[in-house]
């Protein structure tokens, strides 16, 4: 049995989308009504596009099927090899880069940055400002950030952490694994993961994700992985992409043009790049 656990400091770009946890991402979240809901605003005079942490290529990949010119970008090798193994299988050849968001330096600049699930995760706050102001950067004048994020409050298991009486039964038992998924390549895989703190004052959650694979009823891998989430709430985003120079800002709901209510699960932030 192979045993992978990983730990990062906390200046350190963290994912937990490494080994068994990247191939699971890669076998089992493959669609979602992001995929349409972007694809129109870079279909629309917003190529050439950066598909920031692309991971395995759920959006990238079908994007490229339809002839966009699209880029794209995560802190995970491991993610990124399974995105070019899927293109490559469907014949596509994309650009991908092994860049952290707040260290992106790319050579190109884009009329389109989506950045999909990904704003928040495994970074400091202070990396989450430098990465909208790197997206600022590469952007043409003009261009689109749409930039997505899930309201604090829509995950119970995570909101109500923000009680003292919560965070006091923290960490969290590790529970067995309750299904199997099966994959294409004849083995089983299965995921979990557990909240291990809360910090409601600065607004981020610390959990752990583990991932399991078996062939033939034997286990061959199990890999572990901890991931910061930095919690944050439409105004404080709103003021972030204004002092970032963003114009322009609009907030919608669960990937609709309707804006906002109290009970959106999904925030999405277009924001325009001055022309000047």
């Amino acid at each position: 049995m192979q045993y992978r656990c990983t730990r990062r400091t906390a200046i350190s770009p963290e994912t937990w989308h490494y080994g068994v946890v990247a191939r699971w991402w890669a076998l089992f979240n493959t669609d979602g009504p992001e995929i349409a809901y972007f694809r129109r605003f870079i279909e629309d005079g917003g190529e050439p596009a950066l598909d920031v942490a692309c991971g395995t290529g759920r959006l990238l990949v079908p994007w490229l099927r339809t002839g966009l010119d699209v880029d794209g970008c995560d802190v995970s090798p491991d993610m990124l090899a399974l995105c070019r193994e899927r293109a490559e299988q469907e014949g596509l050849s994309p650009r991908l880069y092994a860049q952290p968001m707040h260290e992106l330096q790319l050579p190109r600049q884009y009329r389109t940055v989506v950045v999909c699930g990904g704003f928040g995760l495994g970074s400091t706050r202070g990396q989450d400002f430098t990465a909208l102001r790197r997206f600022y950067d590469l952007l043409e004048p003009g261009g689109l950030l749409l930039l997505d994020n899930e309201a604090p409050y829509n995950d119970t298991r995570l909101w109500k952490c923000w009680l003292a009486e919560e965070r006091a039964m923290l960490p969290e038992e590790w529970k067995e694994p309750r299904e199997r998924r099966p994959g294409p390549d004849g083995a089983e895989y299965a995921l979990r993961s557990r909240v291990v703190d809360a910090d409601p004052l600065a607004q981020s959650v610390t959990m752990e994700m583990r991932g399991w694979m078996w062939r033939d009823d034997q286990l061959l891998a199990e890999d572990e992985q901890r991931l910061t989430l930095n919690l944050y709430f439409q105004n404080e985003l709103v003021l972030m992409l204004e002092r970032t120079g963003f114009v322009d800002i609009a907030v919608r709901g669960d990937y609709t043009d309707k804006p906002p209510s109290r009970d959106t699960a999904f925030l999405v932030f277009v924001a325009r790049k001055s022309e000047r």
